[in-house]
C-alpha cells in the first residue's frame, strides 16, 4: 500500500467513527477536516466531493463489517454454528458506539436518492444474502429442516437484529440484548430439522 493510500485509509477509518455519530448527510469536508487536522483541499484530492466521501465512507464500513463480522464467523463449523457465530458478531458490532452504522443510514436514507444510498443498498442486500446462504449451508448440513425458507430467514434474523438495534440505542431497553437474543432462538429452533429440535446450542 503506497504511503497516499495510507493516508486515504486512516482519513476514511475516521470519517467513519465520525459518520456513526453525526450520520452520512453531517459528514461534510470541513468537518473532516478539523477532525483530521487536514485541509479541505487535500481531503478534495483524495475524494473529490462530500458524494464521493459518502460513498468511500459506506465501502469503508463494508470493509470494517466484513472484517469484524463475516470473516470471524467463518472459522466457525459450517452450518448451525457459523449461523449462531454471524448473529452473535452483529449483535456486538450493533453495541458499538453510534450503534450499527448500517442500522442509522438505513433510516438516514431510505427515502433518498444518489450513490451513498445506492452503495448501501448494495451493501446491506450482500448481507441479506450471506444470511441466507448460510441458512442453505445449514440446510445441506442436516441442521436446519430441508423445507426451509432461507430467504424467508433471512428476512427473519435481520428484522431481528433490527428491532433489537431500536431497543438497545433509540428504548434503551436493558433487557434487549437478551430480548434480541432470545428472539433469534426461537428462529433456530423453527428452523431445525426434526431431530435437532431439542439440541443443545452448538
Amino acid at each position: 500500500m503506497s504511503k497516499g493510500d495510507e493516508t486515504r485509509q486512516a482519513i476514511l477509518v475516521r470519517a467513519f467513527e465520525l459518520a456513526t455519530v453525526v450520520g452520512i448527510s453531517g459528514l461534510s469536508i470541513g468537518r473532516l477536516a478539523e477532525a483530521t487536522g487536514l485541509s479541505k483541499s487535500g481531503l478534495f484530492a483524495h475524494f473529490g466531493s462530500k458524494e464521493a466521501l459518502e460513498v468511500a465512507v459506506v465501502e469503508e464500513a463494508a470493509r470494517q463489517f466484513a472484517q469484524e463480522v463475516l470473516v470471524p464467523a467463518l472459522r466457525s463449523p459450517r452450518g448451525e454454528p457459523r449461523v449462531r457465530a454471524l448473529f452473535e458478531n452483529w449483535l456486538k458490532w450493533g453495541q458499538r458506539p453510534g450503534g450499527c452504522f448500517f442500522v442509522g443510514a438505513s433510516a438516514e436514507l431510505d427515502d433518498k436518492t444518489g450513490p451513498a444510498r445506492d452503495a448501501l443498498v448494495r451493501v446491506n442486500k450482500d448481507w441479506v444474502d450471506d444470511l441466507a446462504k448460510a441458512a442453505r449451508i445449514a440446510m445441506a448440513e442436516g441442521h436446519f429442516r430441508a423445507d426451509l425458507d432461507p430467504d424467508q430467514f433471512a428476512f427473519e434474523v435481520y428484522g431481528t437484529m433490527f428491532g433489537g438495534h431500536t431497543f438497545m440505542r433509540f428504548l434503551r431497553d436493558p433487557k434487549a440484548v437478551d430480548k434480541t437474543r432470545a428472539s433469534f432462538e426461537r428462529l433456530i429452533v423453527t428452523s431445525r430439522a426434526q431431530a435437532k429440535r431439542g439440541s443443545p446450542k452448538s
